[in-house]
């Protein structure tokens, strides 16, 4: 298939080199100037594919993705179709797909997992959207995702892709939780004298054997107790989202949801919290306050 591809960063890039390498033309468009870009506008990339044509965004989700999205209802014919693949949440996908829907162009949402190590393994792709349109870009999906049986789904409608997106990161911050806090518990212990050695072990037999457990196996090499990595954690935004959902759905999440407090507190957001807690503890039980104090109890 011939395809455009808007936004050429780290993951963009490396899918465009999926593409190619599976026989695809692909022809990208990044605002910077210094990317591997192959036009240098919107305009030029529209021009340069043939109807009906299929536009993969790439980009930042919010207004990036916003504007990008509407400068395409301007440009693109009847019978094109948009995918936006970045992590816009799944309540402003049927407000693109609308708004496209007025100049008949078809739009899917894809959720992506995969990371940078995509291009070689291939990337789980949970797709949002109608049956034709899903049809019509088949060939695209079928070559991002990894080798066998699994990595692709049609989740549902519009909103479907990212919505199972959203919950796959939900469960990812919840699994990367107990991970870290089986580790602390262990670096902690007298009975463990190799807690990464230990995690490692895992990776084979075991009922939590997981690429993760991979993964924590290459950051663990060099470092065994991850003495060099920040205890600072940032969040994307799509657990809060799950959460939220889950709120209205009546359903509950304990594990995500402590989990994306953990992140939240590790960026300092619960000092204060925690000044607070210290000080009425010493105000009706006579807890020590000082910082000097608590260093030598």
């Amino acid at each position: 298939m011939q395809m455009g591809m808007i936004g050429l960063g780290r993951m963009g890039g490396n899918m465009v080199k999926r593409l190619r390498d599976g026989g695809h033309d692909i022809i990208g468009f990044d605002m910077n100037p210094d990317s591997s870009r192959d036009v240098a506008s919107l305009e030029d990339l529209v021009a340069a594919l043939a109807a009906p044509r299929v536009m993969w965004v790439m980009v930042p989700a919010g207004k990036p993705t916003d504007s990008t999205i509407a400068r395409l209802g301007e440009l693109l014919e009847p019978g094109d179709i948009v995918v936006d693949g970045g992590n816009s949440k799944y309540t402003e996908d049927r407000e693109h797909a609308a708004a496209l829907a007025e100049h008949g162009i078809g739009f899917l949402d894809c959720g992506v997992s995969g990371g940078v190590w995509g291009a070689a393994r291939g990337y789980a792709l949970m797709i949002g959207g109608s049956d034709k349109d899903y049809a019509a870009v088949l060939p695209i999906f079928e070559t991002l995702k990894p080798e066998g049986e699994y990595g692709l789904v049609h989740s549902g409608p519009v909103g479907g892709g990212h919505f199972a997106k959203m919950v796959h990161n939900g469960i990812e911050y919840g699994m990367m939780q107990a991970f870290g806090e089986g580790f602390a518990t262990m670096m902690r212990s007298e009975y463990v004298t190799n807690p990464a050695e230990t995690m490692d072990s895992w990776r084979e037999g075991s009922v939590v054997a997981s690429w993760l457990l991979d993964l924590f196996d290459n950051a663990t090499k060099d470092d065994p107790e991850l003495k060099n990595v920040p205890a600072v954690a940032n969040e994307s935004g799509e657990a809060k989202w799950m959460i939220e959902a889950a709120l209205e759905l009546g359903v509950p999440v304990p594990a995500t949801a402590a989990a994306l407090w953990q992140r939240q507190t590790s960026r300092g957001g619960g000092d204060d919290i925690l000044r607070v807690v210290t000080a009425l503890r010493a105000q009706f039980g006579g807890h020590v306050t000082k910082v000097d104090e608590i260093a030598t109890h």
